[in-house]
């Protein structure tokens, strides 16, 4: 049986290194291939699978866990595909193991062995109470043979008629929580089988520097908000009530035993809980009768105007910092951008100034635009796309007439976008500012948030290649009510990474959101778009997928 071994990686040259040193030999004596999938592209980590013997696949960006398995099995040639960590380094007869739980089992469709905990330098050291297992992955059911409920991606081989059957990964799902577990749902509905053999194990290594506290509470909290974010989309999520009570429970277990456990626990119980508040904090009102409304206007003004005004204040000083090295950053950048955006006499100085700020950059800035007149505004905007050569931008900005920019804004959008692979990018709203999305608004100590929705307005970037696939506008978008959520299904669709950059938040005042026009024939004509085109209602769209709080 011809086996592949596939190991997606990213940014992890080191542990790639041992990972691939225990995988050539048992490759090479089974006859086996190795195929490297590099999460990015990363020179060391060609040079690494090259001086091993292994193909190298790179993704050129980030994608997520999946999207990097689906790559390895495009290339893959095996009946027998295993998928390892890059943290891994595999006992001898791990992959003899797997071929021969493999042959004498034609009927189960996944193998899997222990994956066993190996801190390295004084982590190993570390006092634990023995009460939980290590705080990284960790399996070990003994030796022998049995039947499981799951396999851990770490360590788990699958055949190819299961993939054929079943499906691939869902690269939607970019995080590294509840990956493998959705594949894994779709193949016990088929009737799949999971075999466990005692025989395939390898060990989950921690280098000393990663076995560090501060570096296992980072990853734990990580993967905690992961977790929380898995059981909101499988609809089995505990309690805020819950989840502050498992909090002190590991704070007191931490106290009480005195085990460097505890902050581990704790730190991933906190990832949960500050999920749980980003959700809520995302979540609109919804609408009863259209699932692609956010329910509320999102206007400001008033008494609280003031505190708004002190909470961008507080939001702006905490991001200088960041502020400074995206400014920094976009000075370097040299694109071509085409702005559109129709403009009306009244809000004509708005846009002088927002056009002023564009021009401020070292990017080539061409603008289209012209009173609407009597066309509705993606109508307006289409027009405006005639003779554009759009393959000759690196980028498109939709640009409404009534909004204020900061200082720095094009090229500080555009490096951000472009270091988080954003296909879509939309800087965020001020608090003081109308925006109909809770989504929208800037939140603390972010640099930008990737995300499931990006509104079409007040700003809006297209990367290229994201271009090619969405201009012109649909007919029938008219005042663009319902695009954004379709452009959300497409995003998915495309495997692109969208989101929201909260560094360079913008103010839009002049008016509400809809009020140049009536709200009843914008609802009715996006329900007529949206019954011709798929979308994602609010229930899916709005949501945090990651956060990032530094440029670099």
């Amino acid at each position: 049986m011809l086996a592949s071994i596939i190991i997606p990686t990213r940014g992890r040259p080191g542990y790639l290194e041992v990972a691939l040193a225990s995988v050539a030999p048992q490759a090479r004596a089974a006859g086996a291939e190795v195929i490297v999938v590099d999460d990015g592209s990363l020179a060391a980590n060609a040079a690494i699978a090259r001086r091993c013997g292994a193909r190298y696949v790179a993704l050129g960006e980030p994608r997520g866990l999946n999207a990097a398995r689906n790559a390895g099995i495009a290339a893959a040639e095996g009946e027998l595909i295993a998928f390892i960590d890059d943290d891994v380094e595999l006992h001898p007869g791990w992959l003899e193991g797997l071929l021969a739980a493999a042959h004498s089992h034609p009927d189960v469709d996944v193998f899997t062995g222990p994956i066993l905990a190996r801190f390295e330098g004084r982590a190993a050291r570390r006092h634990t109470c023995g009460r939980e297992g290590p705080p990284i992955t960790h399996a070990d059911s003994g030796p022998g043979q049995h039947e499981v409920a799951r396999a851990w991606g770490a360590n788990m081989a699958i055949r190819r008629s299961a993939l054929d059957a079943v499906g691939r990964f869902d690269p939607q799902r970019r995080c590294w929580g509840g990956d493998e577990e959705e594949w894994q749902q779709r193949l016990a509905a088929a009737g799949g089988r999971i075999l466990y053999t005692g025989d395939a194990a390898l060990d989950h290594r921690r280098a000393p520097r990663d076995g560090r506290m501060r570096a296992l509470m980072r990853t734990a909290h990580a993967r905690g908000r992961e977790a929380r974010e898995y059981d909101e989309h499988e609809h089995r999520a505990p309690s805020m009530l819950r989840e502050l009570r498992v909090l002190a429970g590991c704070l007191w277990h931490t106290a009480r035993r005195r085990c460097a456990n505890g902050p581990v626990m704790a730190a991933h119980s906190a990832g949960r809980i500050s999920r749980a508040l980003e959700a809520r904090a995302d979540r609109p009102r919804g609408d009863e009768r259209d699932d692609f409304l956010s329910g509320e206007s999102g206007t400001v003004g008033g008494r609280r105007d003031a505190l708004r005004a002190l909470a961008d204040a507080a939001l702006g000083a905490r991001a200088a910092g960041q502020r400074a090295r995206a400014w920094w950053g976009g000075r370097r950048l040299r694109r071509r951008v085409l702005v559109l955006s129709g403009v009306r006499a009244e809000n004509a100085a708005t846009f002088e100034a927002a056009v002023a700020e564009l021009r401020r950059s070292r990017c080539e800035v061409v603008v289209r635009s012209r009173a609407p007149g009597a066309l509705a505004k993606f109508e307006h905007l289409n027009a405006l796309l005639e003779g554009a050569e759009l393959r000759t931008f690196d980028w498109v900005l939709l640009l409404d007439d009534d909004v204020v920019l900061p200082r720095g804004f094009l090229g500080g959008l555009l490096f951000v976008a472009e270091r988080f692979g954003l296909a879509l990018a939309a800087p965020a709203h001020r608090r003081r500012s109308h925006a109909a999305w809770p989504l929208t608004r800037r939140r603390w100590a972010c640099v930008a948030r990737e995300t499931a929705f990006v509104e079409i307005g007040p700003v809006t970037a297209l990367r290229r290649d994201a271009v090619a696939e969405l201009l012109p506008f649909p007919a029938g978008a008219g005042m663009g009510w319902g695009l954004d959520a379709h452009w959300a299904w497409l995003a998915r669709e495309h495997g692109w990474r969208i989101g929201i950059v909260d560094l360079l938040a913008v103010a839009h005042l002049v008016a509400p959101a809809g009020a140049g026009y009536r709200r009843d024939a914008a609802i009715a004509q996006a329900r007529s778009f949206l019954a011709e085109h798929p979308y994602l209602p609010v229930a899916e769209s709005q949501r945090t997928l990651a956060v990032h709080r530094r440029c670099a």
